[in-house]
């Protein structure tokens, strides 16, 4: 009776852009005693790998920094060099939801912030500027602010953090 032996071998490189490819390939060989496996499946792992390796060198279409983003700036801005991003136009509406705005802007001025130290923090975090946060980045992003530089002075009562300090006795954390 013959076992059969299958095996996959699957390779995911990260891409610029947060874009990615991924590359996989899977075999089956019947073997005659279970003896084999080591050897077989040794080949078989050199063999997949091999073929994986050589095929996920052609990256095809990598997108570029901006691509699909709303209000991306025209061709002929350039990328600044140290962060290898592009520089957001000056009245790009902001993605997030209104609260979440208010809140940014409200850590920034109880907190005498520097604009361009939180516009760098998303960037580093998310890739993208703090008008160009969605709702689930902007959230990730205050919760940075908050536990890096303490919660409103004089949180209002129905504040994001506040909001949930009673639910299970911890300030809202899980």
């Amino acid at each position: 009776m013959a076992i059969k032996l299958i095996a996959n071998y699957s390779k995911r490189l990260g891409l610029p852009g947060y874009s990615s490819h991924q590359f996989s390939v899977e075999i089956e060989v019947e073997i005659v005693t279970t003896a084999e496996v080591p050897a077989e499946a040794a080949r078989i792992y050199e063999l997949l790998q091999t073929n994986v390796d050589e095929q996920i060198q052609n990256t095809g279409f990598v997108p570029p920094g901006d691509y699909g983003m709303e209000g991306s700036l025209p061709a002929s801005s350039t990328s600044s060099p140290a962060t290898g991003c592009s520089p957001r136009p000056v009245n790009t509406a902001w993605k997030c939801s209104t609260k979440q705005r208010e809140l940014i802007e409200n850590l920034v001025a109880e907190h005498h912030l520097e604009k361009a130290d939180v516009e760098n923090l998303a960037v580093e975090r998310f890739g993208k500027g703090v008008r160009l946060l969605n709702k689930v980045e902007a959230s990730g992003l205050i919760d940075e602010l908050i536990d890096t530089h303490g919660g409103q002075q004089r949180p209002p009562e129905n504040s994001r953090r506040s909001a949930y300090a009673g639910v299970n006795g911890n300030g809202g954390r899980r």
